[in-house]
């Protein structure tokens, strides 16, 4: 047979063969469908080769979609650090100085010196996990975290890192560093109010510690997929925080530092992820491109350019991390330092909080990224008394990188997220569930509705099965550092003694995470042919029907094999949890190592006396009669708005535009608006009667009565509905007001 070229057609068909039986036309289709589609597979392998040493020679920038302009090097401060902060182009629109964007390929652009934004709005900053790949996943599709903060007008900021760290770097220096950069963003943003933090798996913790140890350099911050309570997790579930007990704890962190020359190797940390889920990693990842081979190719090889990317730490940094968090969970507890004698504690936290969590992740559940609010706080009360708002959002079903990576949740959940920061600093304090609702009218460009529901630490520990469990993991704290010094004392010194640079070296590019990649590039010959037979089969391209019968056989044979690994996992990790708890959740260890650190966040109240609880109520009615139009305005906007324990995003709106227009509230500072929203939140939490009894001292005039009560008429219909709470509400401030 010849195509229409003349050349040879070798995927052809004999015409005798139309004359076979069916089942023997559907052998020889998927024959020539299975031989076709792996040829390209092994293109595509060879590609992912190829990129993956390209990468590797241009040093692992970030995978980035967008342009940027550097902003400050972490390498130039006092205490060098390998991060850096950058300016996130709009390729879309000329930037604020008037000059164009740049094309597409330059990503990387020198500082632009001395520059003041014009802009206003509230600049973002958003930072990638530094947890084995490199930075870059939060922009690297349009539709993404960077994406949605660039549609909605935000200056947007981006820390980035490199593949190596500074000498002699630690987690302190690290911090320092990220303290400078969002001081650099605030003075470039003058008129703005102070950058929001994105932080996603574990720059969420690091933007924890910023946010506790600093409060006066961050905005609101958001923690997507980051765990703050390390040892939270279910029963049967979360298997991935039992490995550092039976490994024995922190030593073999140390063991793999000094086999690095005093570097950890992130590929070590990316070998445990994919550990997590076997199937995924031995079978369904490769086999969605393999029966995908025509349309998977793009996806798969942009994805696989950032997860092949592996970045390194430093010894005391992994260290750190590995035994005063993930082992210690010191940070939970309050008694985390990163520097000697300065404790961070995160009821330090005095900026808005926004936690989104997925059910679907295996790596970050939802216990590990909400349990530290009931370990800090102990009450929705005392999250009141402290002035702060938390809310949290939980997705149904999405992975830990579906978190950061998919682009239905950045089109949906960043979006709302970060279209509703700005609403954050005037809710009521206390814990809020974010409750993202599609419009009625549907359609993408109608959005959602968003509504924050008030919860209680109940609603949080309903996603748990307990918190008792986690006793077993104290233990394990005191066993890691025995082994730790164990290690450090009699087999560090040998171990370092015969490792130098070069060791290190050949160890890393041993890895199997590394091997699997270049072994199928260019640097092995054989992978030539299927870069010279490749074209020539895309020409010839003929995949055979879903419904042939053989490739009904493949899809079942390949879920078998999924079905199988995941018989396995579970098999294992059941054993793993069942060898944990044999180990260390016994009367032995506790009674070996009792619990030394009371949970913070819990503080006994004592009974007031009478006499004390009239004094105080006295001093309370004092502070509810005192203000004016603007206290009298808010304090109602707020017991409307929460008259049904849930605020609606169309209220704010309303009461947004209701002071940028009244003549008695448009010249009200931000800072003077938050503080009135928290005092008067205040005076609605400690007696809603009596706060709402007291309106009228607040307004002695008529016409003042009246556009007040048309305000609470606005903000009650804002949302089109008109519950029986807010009737409620409604009818006491207009009785109250002789209406």
């Amino acid at each position: 047979m010849k195509h229409v070229n003349g050349a040879d057609d070798i995927t052809a068909w004999p015409s005798f063969l139309t004359a076979m039986p069916e089942w023997v036309e559907a052998a020889f289709a998927y024959q020539t469908d299975f031989i076709q589609r792996g040829i390209l597979f092994a293109e595509i392998l060879r590609q992912r080769g190829n990129l993956y040493m390209e990468h590797v020679r241009a040093g692992q920038p970030p995978v980035l979609v967008f342009d940027y302009d550097w902003v400050l090097d972490g390498r130039t401060l006092p205490r060098p650090v390998n991060y850096a902060i950058v300016r996130i182009r709009d390729r879309r629109h000329a930037d604020e100085t008037g000059s164009a964007a740049p094309a597409q390929g330059d990503r990387r652009k020198p500082p632009s010196g001395e520059h003041r934004s014009a802009n206003k709005r509230r600049p973002i900053v958003i930072i990638d996990p530094r947890a084995g790949h490199g930075p870059g996943i939060g922009g690297s599709k349009i539709d993404s975290q960077i994406g949605m903060a660039l549609n909605q007008g935000h200056p947007v900021y981006f820390i980035l890192f490199f593949t190596d760290p500074a000498p002699g770097q630690t987690l302190a220096d690290v911090q320092a560093a990220e303290v400078r950069f969002l001081e650099e963003v605030a003075r470039r943003h003058p008129e703005a109010e102070k950058p929001a933090v994105i932080g996603n798996c574990q720059a969420g913790w690091a933007a924890a510690l910023i946010g506790a140890d600093r409060p006066d350099v961050t905005g609101p911050l958001v923690f997507n997929g980051s765990p703050l309570s390390y040892w939270g997790g279910v029963e049967g579930a979360n298997p991935m925080r039992y490995k550092g007990g039976l490994t024995g704890g922190v030593w073999l962190t140390s063991l793999w530092s000094d086999l690095g020359n005093g570097k950890f190797d992130g590929a070590s940390l990316v070998a445990g992820f994919e550990d997590l889920n076997p199937a995924n990693t031995i079978w369904t990842k490769q086999y969605n491109v393999w029966a995908n081979v025509d349309t998977e190719a793009e996806r798969y090889l942009n994805f696989e350019k950032w997860w092949g990317g592996f970045f390194k730490m430093n010894a005391e940094e992994i260290h750190f991390i590995v035994d005063s968090l993930f082992v210690g969970n010191e940070l939970e507890q309050g008694y985390l330092r990163l520097q000697e004698g300065k404790a961070i504690h995160l009821k330090n936290l005095r900026d808005p909080i926004v936690v989104f969590a997925s059910q679907g992740d295996n790596i970050t559940p939802p216990q590990q990224a909400l349990n530290w609010i009931v370990k800090v706080y102990g009450s929705v009360d005392e999250i009141r008394r402290n002035g702060q708002v938390i809310v949290y959002v939980v997705h149904e079903r999405i992975g830990h990188l579906g978190i950061f990576v998919s682009g239905s949740v950045a089109k949906k959940e960043h979006r709302e997220i970060i279209g509703t920061l700005e609403m954050l600093d005037y809710l009521r304090p206390g814990l809020y569930e974010m409750i993202i609702t599609e419009k009625p009218s549907g359609g993408e460009s109608d959005g959602f509705n968003v509504e924050f529901v008030e919860r209680g630490m109940a609603d949080i520990l309903a996603l748990d099965d307990g918190l008792a469990e986690e006793a077993a993991f104290r233990p394990v704290a005191a066993v890691s550092r025995f082994n730790d010094r164990l290690y450090r004392t009699f087999v560090s010194p040998w171990v370092r003694l015969v490792v130098d640079e070069w060791t290190a070296e050949v160890i890393r590019q041993l890895h199997p995470l590394r091997v699997q990649r270049y072994i199928f590039s260019d640097l092995n010959p054989m992978m030539g042919i299927a870069a010279r037979l490749a074209p020539q089969v895309k020409a010839n391209r003929q995949p055979t029907a879903p419904e042939n019968p053989f490739m009904v056989w493949e899809r079942y044979v390949s879920e078998s094999t999924k079905i199988f690994l995941d018989c396995w996992r579970d098999i294992r990790d059941t054993a793993q949890e069942t060898l944990f708890r044999a180990i260390y959740d016994n009367v032995w260890m506790k009674t070996l190592f009792p619990e030394t650190h009371t949970e913070s966040g819990r503080e006994l109240v004592r009974e007031l006396s009478a006499e004390e609880a009239a004094i105080r109520r006295e001093l309370w009615l004092q502070v509810m009669e005192r203000g004016g139009f603007a206290e009298a305005v808010v304090r109602i906007i707020l017991a409307v708005a929460g008259a049904n324990k849930a605020t609606d995003r169309r209220q704010y709106t309303v009461a947004t535009r209701i002071i940028q227009v009244n003549d008695r509230l448009m010249d009200l500072a931000p800072d003077r608006l938050k503080w009135l929203v928290k005092q008067q939140s205040a005076v609605l939490e400690k007696d809603p009667d009596l706060a709402i009894q007291t309106l009228a001292t607040l307004l002695p005039e008529t016409t003042d009565r009246i556009e007040a009560f048309e305000i609470a008429n606005s903000i009650a219909s804002a949302d089109l509905e008109l519950d029986a709470p807010e009737q409620k509400v409604l009818s006491d401030i207009k009785h109250v007001l002789g209406l």
